[in-house]
């Protein structure tokens, strides 16, 4: 079993911090499993970056909404027809779905409780929804690592941010306690909190070009994080060495949130 192959799932993998880290893990030797969920028109240059992960590694991609409880399902029945006897030792959370609406202004264009519901649900607790069933399907390798994105945004407040800085809290809250009540199965569990990195989802944000000269200014390194930065970190987290890291939040942001 020591030389069987390790594979990767990636939840959120066809742009940002997950295609990044996918390519940088299949660099390194891990087999890939991406879910994602994106447009038609997308896929075409979408699928330029997976062929590139495919040189490498052997790649599965599924183009589905990991947060549908009745398609995350069938998605990990496929996975374990695929992979056979061989085990999910890395898990990483990259889910972006959210609302980014201001808590005041046109009562039609405000967040909403469902709004906050829709956001949490996607991008805190679908983690929590994943882990426990890849347990219960027994498809973690025995020493797994699973390991989810977080941003500065969960203790600062950020204009039009709100949902996402609520699910962020809750992502961290619930992959603390993960790596408390699922040590016993061998899994270790960590947020990287990432600085300001200039991806698909921080374009989406009101105002990011303001978020980034703050942060730029801010950078002892004069630079902003990019995704290679993020995926280099998560590669650490999966080596032998880091075994004893788990249950916490590590900032890779150059020094970012250092002032």
């Amino acid at each position: 079993m020591e030389n069987r192959p390790e594979w990767a799932l990636i939840l959120g993998g066809s742009s940002g911090l997950g295609l990044a880290t996918a390519k940088k893990l299949a660099k390194e030797g891990f087999h890939i499993l991406i879910v994602h969920r994106d447009r038609k028109s997308d896929l075409e240059t979408i699928q330029k970056d997976f062929e590139e992960i495919a040189v490498k590694s052997i790649l599965h991609s599924f183009n589905q909404d990991a947060t549908n409880p009745v398609k995350r399902n069938e998605l990990i029945q496929e996975v374990k027809e695929l992979i056979g006897i061989d085990k999910i030792r890395v898990l990483v959370h990259s889910i972006a779905k959210g609302n980014l609406k201001p808590m005041q202004g046109e009562s039609d264009k405000i967040l909403s409780n469902q709004d906050f519901h829709l956001t949490i649900d996607a991008m805190a607790i679908s983690l929590y929804d994943w882990v426990d069933t890849l347990v219960e399907e027994k498809l973690f390798a025995e020493d797994a690592r699973v390991i989810a994105f977080t941003s500065e945004g969960n203790s600062k407040a950020w204009k039009n941010y709100a949902a996402v800085s609520a699910a962020k809290a809750a992502l961290e809250a619930i992959t603390r306690n993960i790596a408390l009540e699922f040590a016993q199965v061998g899994i270790k569990a960590n947020c990287i909190q990432a600085g300001v990195t200039d991806t698909r989802s921080l374009q989406m944000i009101p105002n990011s070009d303001i978020l980034k000269k703050e942060a730029l200014k801010r950078s002892p390194n004069n630079r902003l994080t990019t995704p290679e930065d993020v995926a280099n970190v998560v590669y650490l987290l999966t080596r032998e060495e880091a075994k004893w890291i788990t249950g916490t939040v590590l900032k890779v942001d150059g020094g970012e949130s250092l002032q």
